[in-house]
C-alpha cells in the first residue's frame, strides 16, 4: 500500500473528506488482513458488535453509525456465508433480529489476531499515544452529534 502524503490531507479544506482519505487507507490494511478469512473490515464491525448479544437490526445500525437500509445490505453476505441470521423477534414480527453464528464466532475469533496486528503496527508508526488521542478526538466527533443539530 502506498504511503498516503501528509501534505495532501492537511492540504484539504473539508474535514469530511481528509477522514474519510484516512479512513480508507486504514481501512484498506485492515481488508487486506481479514482476506484471507473471507472478510472485510466493515463486516468485522457488525460480528464485533454481535459478540455478546442478538440484537435489531436497527439497534445494531445505531451501535456500529450506519444507516438501517444499508446495514441490511451489508448483512446479506455474512447471511449467506452463515455467519449470522437475520428473523423476526419473537416479540413483534416487524423487527428484525441479527444474531452471530456459532461460524460467525469461529470467524471472528481467527480475525481478531490479524486486526490486532494491523493495530499494532499502526500503533508503532504512528505513535500509542497518539492513536490513542486520535480515538477520543473521533469518539468527540460522534459525542457532538453536530449533525443532528438543525441550523
Amino acid at each position: 500500500m502506498d504511503s498516503m502524503p501528509v501534505q495532501a490531507v492537511l492540504d484539504e479544506p473539508c474535514n469530511n473528506l481528509a477522514l474519510r482519505k484516512a479512513a480508507r487507507y486504514l481501512g484498506a490494511a485492515c481488508d487486506k488482513a481479514l482476506a484471507p478469512l473471507g472478510l472485510r473490515a466493515t463486516q468485522f464491525t457488525v460480528l464485533q458488535e454481535l459478540a455478546s448479544q442478538s440484537m435489531a437490526i436497527t439497534r445494531l445500525a445505531e451501535r456500529i453509525v450506519m444507516d438501517r437500509t444499508t446495514l441490511a445490505s451489508s448483512l446479506k453476505p455474512l447471511v449467506r456465508e452463515g455467519l449470522v441470521t437475520v428473523e423476526s423477534s419473537p416479540d413483534d414480527r416487524r423487527v428484525r433480529m441479527v444474531a452471530m453464528t456459532q461460524e460467525g464466532r469461529s470467524r471472528a475469533a481467527a480475525a481478531r489476531p490479524l486486526l490486532q496486528a494491523v493495530e499494532s503496527r499502526f500503533d508503532e508508526s504512528y505513535g500509542a499515544g497518539d492513536a490513542a488521542q486520535l480515538r477520543v478526538w473521533l469518539g468527540r466527533i460522534l459525542e457532538s452529534r453536530f449533525a443532528q443539530q438543525s441550523k
